[in-house]
């Protein structure tokens, strides 16, 4: 079926061309007859004709007009002018809007078959074209995960080039640098832990079309498969590195696309996020992503916001010393002695008779808690620290006493390390709290802070509640209050002096405030 409009102000010539194409198209053709060229552009909208023929000269717009206001709108219309003034300017303007003919008046029978002809193989091309776009477009849709899942596996195997592979050409990715985020599912967060992980791995794998194209909207990024209740995202980047504001605005959109997900998958959703690497090394970021679920509760946590921890390199039993590596780093001290007690059993059960084993073993554990540790700033390294390991071993009387010094000194590690931080957390809310101190008249933001200690505002924020019991907007209400309050016991002061001293603009407003932090406006407590 095609559609074709016919617009002439003159009767005769419309009726003459709607017969001519009916008696020799028939039902093939459903045709539309107008006068003006407003209803040109009225048609084009609502009947949205294959093939137009449009004279030139109607009351109104003429036609030329009217072909220039519907290609904006409509740019696959074929159009035909007809027109009984040869003039060279209508022409070189029709050209330039597409127009598939000329026909200059009177037009015969013969003529307007012939056009009617070309005009509708010039439609059949173009909805073949589309209908091929249509069908590459679905095979692609097929095709590019199955892509983009291929780069993925080879980003986060071990001894694997993903820049070598042949994924990136392929999605014809140009950038030389990129970073990982990898979301984990779950029914709820309990004590930052994600529950349900296997049942809600196969509700992801049931929306993962929906999460693909929610994830999608939010980054320009290479979405992985559904492993377990976790979906691993590349996103290339043209930099080698990210500043402090545009890793904020990572962050922010990582939360708001999570917010997206669980709204609409009904389930618990977290983030972490690695640093930029060269696409050689973006298995680096997946695991520093991977890191910062572990070392955080966060709803989404960036690399750079927590220390950096060593990579592991182990053997069996995995499961069980990544436990005692990931608790010591954390510093809980009882969960990293649970897991160490463990792990000194299954070594008697399975190599009770060598005790060099165990005790190399003990060696490398510790050595590598401390390596962690040093990393991440919580312990000073010398020469010789260790020194007196090898001969307190091989002193050990029998296996219990070589148990207990694997168990002071993860005890030492792990003291060492809740000391570090409580001291790193102190050090940053020491200093915010002093800037408020000394500041508290200026216009103080949370984003503000958060820059000067080169941590994202979510995280800061937390940190900040932790150490000082109230969140940062109270803390400064109250700073600001308790000046103000000084100011107010001195008398050279107007009210609305002490109001913009103490770091408010307007003294309505502050007198709310102060009311509802001291029962009383300031006017009365001056009185008081």
């Amino acid at each position: 079926m095609f559609r074709i409009l016919i617009a002439d102000d003159e009767g005769i010539m419309l009726e003459s061309i709607k017969n001519t194409i009916q008696s020799n198209f028939g039902s093939d053709c459903e045709i539309v007859c107008v006068k003006t060229g407003r209803a040109v552009i009225e048609q084009a909208e609502s009947f949205r004709p294959d093939i137009a023929f449009v004279d030139i000269q109607m009351p109104g717009l003429n036609g030329i007009q009217a072909i220039k206001e519907v290609r904006k709108f409509h740019s696959s219309i074929v159009f035909i002018i007809m027109t009984a003034f040869d003039k060279f300017s209508y022409a070189q303007e029709a050209v330039n809007l597409g127009v598939m003919e000329f026909i200059m008046k009177p037009v015969n029978r013969k003529k307007i078959l012939e056009t009617c002809v070309k005009a509708m193989h010039q439609v059949e091309e173009a909805r073949k074209k589309l209908s091929d776009d249509l069908k590459i477009r679905e095979k692609l849709e097929i095709v590019i995960p199955m892509i983009e899942s291929g780069l993925i596996y080879k980003i986060i195997q071990e001894d694997s080039d993903p820049s070598k592979s042949g994924y990136a050409e392929m999605l014809d990715i140009q950038s030389a640098y990129g970073f990982m985020i990898i979301l984990e599912f779950g029914d709820s967060i309990e004590d930052g832990t994600l529950t349900n992980a296997i049942g809600v791995g196969v509700r992801v794998s049931k929306y993962y079309s929906m999460i693909r194209e929610i994830v999608k909207d939010y980054f320009d990024c290479v979405a992985g498969p559904v492993m377990g209740n976790r979906m691993v995202l590349f996103v290339p980047l043209e930099r080698e590195k990210t500043g402090y504001e545009e890793r904020v605005e990572i962050i922010t959109r990582t939360r708001n696309m999570i917010h997206k997900l669980e709204h609409s998958a009904d389930m618990k959703c977290r983030g972490g996020i690695g640093l930029v690497k060269p696409l050689g090394q973006v298995r680096d970021s997946y695991m520093e992503a991977i890191k910062s679920l572990r070392e955080s509760d966060s709803h989404v946590i960036h690399i750079a916001d927590i220390p950096a921890i060593a990579d592991y390199d182990g053997e069996y039993p995995l499961d069980l010393e990544n436990r005692y590596l990931e608790q010591g780093t954390k510093g809980d001290r009882e969960g990293a002695l649970s897991c160490a007690n463990d792990f000194f059993d299954w070594m008697l059960l399975h190599d009770g008779n060598v005790r060099s084993n165990i005790e190399v073993k003990v060696l490398e554990l510790i050595m590598r808690l401390e390596r962690r540790a040093f990393r991440g700033g919580s312990l000073r390294y010398g020469f010789r620290y260790r020194e007196n390991y090898m001969a307190e071993l091989k002193e050990s009387s029998d296996e219990e006493h070589l148990r207990r010094w694997f168990l002071n000194k993860t005890k030492e590690i792990c003291q060492a390390i809740t000391t570090f931080r409580e001291r790193e957390s102190e050090n940053v809310v020491s200093r915010v709290k002093a800037y408020i101190d000394e500041n508290y008249a200026k216009d103080i933001s949370l984003d503000e802070v958060s820059r000067m200690v080169d941590i994202s505002p979510y995280y800061f924020s937390k940190l900040f509640k932790q150490e000082v019991g109230e969140n940062f907007i109270e803390y400064v209400t109250e700073a600001r209050i308790s000046h103000a309050k000084r100011l107010l016991e001195d008398s050279r002061y107007s009210i609305k002096e002490v109001c913009v001293m103490s770091g408010y603009s307007d003294p309505n407003y502050f007198s709310r405030i102060f009311k509802k932090y001291e029962g009383m406006t300031p006017s009365e407590y001056r009185e008081r």
